[in-house]
């Protein structure tokens, strides 16, 4: 894995997982249940932990909400943020119920008094607090100040958010400055890194549909955490959030930077193809979706760039007439008709994770 020098910050706790630090990037989603839907939040929650989603967050717009949380989180196989806006004793009553964390605007939940109860709160507990600064959300009159939702907006905004915690002597805190644009989010971003050690959320806001989506994240999530920035991320989809989880370890891997998991490749196809690729592709990634060792697989087509790129990887297969050539750790394993190729692929991979795991014991 390439090696990325990050930025030094601290180390907050999200249940069991660790924010900052030296702790490893982890993969935000958000529920698009009704959270007073006790039983679908949690069907939803557990299909993104099996995707490989570390931190989930549930939307509470009302007690009802805050009421339902206390038994999500009693039976979430997930660390449960609870995101709040405008109404303080929503905070207080997702803290009461268990959260693991508060996602608040402290300039629009009310006035320091309110941010002071909630920090009480939350320290009392053990909770830390996500200020978490949108576009969307600035006050008007840096709008104003800085002649629209500029990154030195969203700056100052957090900057004055971080405040009203940090004077009432709460310190575990992540930020968040997430714009629509991407060219704003990676400079408010990369303007927050230097001016505090809190660790950072990345997101592009209302990034869009899958296509559109994936590809603002990626340029802004992924040019963010090549230069060392960020400590946890969240895609924003409008699609479920299994593709948010999806896409944001395709980042991860794409950059090399996670440790766990399946990195898959493949050729795009071509006139020399042989079969259908695509239809393989897909039953490869559904078979290989929550493995869990560090494995990466090889899909290709035709004989041409076929066996290199599947002897690099930990196994592959090179497509022929009717058959596939397995790769496992660089050696040829013999061909195996088409039928057979997805089932070989994961004898082999799981083979090959045993082994690592073992050795790591």
């Amino acid at each position: 894995m390439r090696r990325i020098l990050r930025r030094k910050s601290r180390q907050i706790m999200v249940g069991e997982v660790g924010v900052g630090g030296d702790a490893r990037i982890s993969v935000q989603s958000m529920t698009k249940t009704d959270t007073r839907d006790v039983e679908a939040t949690l069907s939803q929650i557990t299909r993104l932990k099996d995707v490989g989603c570390d931190i989930v967050r549930c939307a509470v717009p009302d007690m009802e909400a805050a009421t339902a949380l206390e038994e999500i989180k009693r039976r979430s196989p997930l660390p449960l943020v609870a995101d709040i806006h405008f109404d303080y004793r929503l905070a207080l009553a997702a803290a009461r119920a268990g959260a693991d964390k508060l996602r608040i605007n402290p300039g629009n939940i009310g006035g320091r008094d309110r941010v002071r109860e909630v920090a009480e709160a939350a320290k009392e507990r053990g909770i830390p607090i996500r200020v978490g600064v949108n576009s969307g959300s600035i006050p008007k009159d840096l709008l104003s100040k800085h002649q629209g939702p500029t990154f030195e907006a969203l700056v100052e905004s957090a900057k004055r958010s971080i405040s009203l915690l940090v004077d009432e002597g709460f310190q575990d805190i992540v930020v968040s400055v997430k714009a629509s644009d991407v060219v704003t989010t990676i400079s408010a971003y990369r303007a927050l890194a230097g001016l505090c050690d809190f660790p950072l959320h990345l997101g592009v806001t209302e990034a869009g549909g899958v296509r559109t989506g994936t590809v603002k994240s990626s340029i802004a999530l992924g040019t963010l955490l090549m230069e060392g920035i960020g400590d946890t991320i969240r895609v924003s989809l409008t699609d479920e959030p299994e593709e948010e989880v999806r896409v944001g370890i395709a980042i991860l891997s794409g950059i090399g930077v996670k440790t766990e998991g399946v990195e898959i490749i493949s050729c795009p196809t071509c006139g020399r193809c042989h079969g259908d690729l695509m239809r393989l592709l897909k039953d490869v990634e559904e078979k290989f979706e929550g493995f869990k060792f560090p494995i990466k697989v090889a899909v290709m087509g035709c004989e041409v760039n076929g066996p290199g790129e599947a002897r690099e990887a930990d196994v592959g297969v090179a497509l022929g007439e009717k058959s596939g050539l397995i790769f496992r750790e660089g050696c040829p394993q013999g061909r195996v008709p088409w039928e057979d190729i997805v089932p070989r692929l994961v004898e082999e991979a799981v083979r090959i994770g045993k082994r690592k795991e073992a050795k790591n014991l």
